[in-house]
């Protein structure tokens, strides 16, 4: 095979390569171009008709019921069914595999239920739930659910009275569709059912391979745009605004721009729009179901929605909640938060850029948080990490203006604590009173390199305790730098902690209070509270309170306490 990747590669009578000639049935092809149109045959094949649904009798005119004339030219599938500029009244399309719907344009072919049509039916979905459908293809529609119908609809439950909704579809593309005015969701990607519980394959029969592109959702009951029990799930260059909330109860809406909910697995979210929204990007899970997992947000803006970003698990929170067995593995990328705002429809949620909760190993880089100086956020953190969220990594972190806050980032404390969380290469310029403020009970903490630069603040960093590990922070701007287990600092400390080696070109200190600095060799200090200085040729200690100055090859050894070895050559 290698033999024929490269024919004559000086230049003269270069061949194709052999094996990219042969077709998948086995026939070698005169050249690759043949191959390739071959193949391209075989795929349109797969596509038995083209159609216009105008042909059937369907008429866009914004009155005339043209269900049938759908169900005609979609048939059994195997069809590209075009559509014409106008508004087709329908009582909802059903699409069986290898369908290809394609209109005009958003705002230009606009699929409106009828007015007779059940308040449980969609604009589109698949036709088959049980078995499942594949491959099919909506594209260039606005649908319009038309809840102002029979007087006015609403949701009516499980997955029903969306706009599109793809139940147990393996491969399937939405593209420049607009979802408007959905009694539940405008788009959904999901399973039939929604209630696979965390120890099944809860995905086995929802929707896979699924890709969503320059979509537009607004008005929804529920959710814009959403995915329930579905792998390899691709949401891009969609935006999703101002959900009406309708199919909840006044005051209790919990409507998101884009929701990763109940179940899903693998699935990315690429350069979206949010706004106007409870949630800009939720990824959540019910208390009953599992939570979704490795979840990729990249590029998202999210512009005065309540909160513009939140990890949760519901149910799984508190300290006597059962811990998540399934929250783990979300990303942020180059994602933005601007202006969270409050929003009646959720009543008393607490406007902030980033929440997360529950989950394990979730990573953010290059987060922009860009506030209202102006509004009151009434001392509400920016960024809050909190109910036993863990192992979480927030890095190239950028908040300003968020005047009347209480913390640019806060870790709550308490027997429901967050945990093992690292912050790196953070900027604060004229935001929160308090800079980073760390709860009690939390120990394990990484703060490096950032610079806060408040107006008229109280504190850069406060924590009940001197567990964190503090380096290279600078402040400005605040009336202290830091207040770090009740002590006052016009500096931010820098504070190590864990068996500490500096300057050191070998050597283990095997106990977390003890320090090896300055020292070449393969010193080891064993016992707690040790320390060793302008050390070599192998020193050690044991025991508790030893210390090792200036000196070569020297030890202390046993338990005993308190003992000294200054400038000396081989002294045990």
């Amino acid at each position: 095979r290698f033999a024929n990747v490269i024919v004559n590669h000086d230049g003269k009578d270069v061949k194709e390569i052999v094996d990219a000639r042969v077709t998948t049935d086995g026939k070698i092809a005169q050249t690759l171009k043949d191959r390739l149109d071959l193949e391209f045959n075989k795929l349109e094949q797969k596509i038995k008709r083209e159609v216009n649904v105008d042909d059937f009798g369907a008429v866009p005119d914004g009155k005339t019921d043209s269900s049938e004339a759908f169900r005609k030219a979609v048939g059994d599938g195997r069809v590209r069914v075009k559509l014409s500029a106008g508004i087709y009244v329908i009582r909802g399309v059903k699409l069986p595999s290898w369908t290809y719907l394609v209109g005009q344009g958003k705002g230009v072919t606009i699929l409106k239920l009828h007015e007779d049509t059940p308040a449980s039916e969609w604009v589109i979905t698949n036709a088959d739930y049980v078995k499942g459908n594949r491959n099919i293809f909506v594209q260039g529609m606005s649908l319009d659910w038309n809840p102002d119908r029979q007087g006015g609809v609403g949701a009516t439950g499980g997955q029903h009275s969306s706009c599109l909704t793809f139940a147990n579809v393996r491969f399937g593309w939405v593209k420049d569709v607009e979802a408007i005015n959905a009694g539940l969701h405008g788009i959904d990607i999901t399973s039939p059912t929604y209630d696979h519980l965390p120890d099944t394959d809860w995905t086995k029969d929802g929707s896979k391979y699924i890709w969503v592109d320059n979509c537009v959702a607004y008005g929804a009951g529920d959710d814009g745009i959403t995915t329930h029990y579905s792998e390899y799930v691709f949401i891009s260059n969609s935006h999703s605004v101002d959900q009406r909330g309708t199919a909840h109860p006044k005051g209790q809406s919990n409507s998101n721009g884009i929701e990763v909910d109940d179940g899903s697995k693998h699935v990315w979210l690429i350069n979206n729009y949010t706004s106007g929204n409870i949630r800009g990007v939720e990824v959540k899970a019910h208390k009953e179901w599992p939570a979704s997992q490795n979840v990729h947000v990249i590029g998202h803006v999210s512009f005065r929605d309540v909160r513009c970003f939140d990890l949760r698990h519901i149910g799984h929170h508190k300290a006597e909640d059962p811990e998540s067995t399934t929250a783990y593995d979300v990303t942020l990328t180059d994602c933005t938060a601007i202006e969270p705002i409050f929003n009646d429809m959720y009543e008393g949620l607490t406007p902030r850029a980033l929440v997360v909760s529950a989950y394990k190993n979730v990573a953010v880089s290059n987060f922009t948080a860009i506030g209202d100086p102006s509004y009151d956020y009434k001392d509400n953190p920016v960024i809050a990490l909190q109910y036993r969220s863990r192992n979480i990594s927030l890095n190239n972190i950028t908040i300003r203006g968020f005047k009347k806050a209480g913390f640019d980032i806060r870790l709550y404390g308490g027997p429901q604590k967050t945990d093992n969380v690292n912050l790196s290469n953070f900027t604060f310029y004229k935001s929160a009173k308090q800079g980073i403020g760390i709860g009690g009970g939390v120990y394990s903490v990484n703060i490096s390199n950032g610079i806060m630069e408040g107006e008229g603040g109280t504190y850069g960093i406060t924590s009940p305790n001197s567990q964190a590990n503090i380096n290279n922070v600078q402040t400005s701007g605040y009336s202290y730098a830091a207040m770090i287990k009740g002590n006052k600092y016009k500096f931010v400390p820098t504070n190590f902690k864990g068996g500490f080696r500096g300057a050191t070109t070998s050597g283990a200190p095997l106990d977390p209070t003890s320090a090896i600095i300055a020292a070449t060799g393969d010193n080891i200090a064993k016992g707690p509270r040790n320390f060793m200085g302008g050390v070599s040729g192998g020193s050690s200690t044991e025991g508790s309170r030893q210390a090792i100055i200036a000196a070569n090859n020297s030890k202390t050894k046993g338990d005993g306490p308190a003992r000294v070895v200054m400038a000396a050559q081989a002294v045990t």
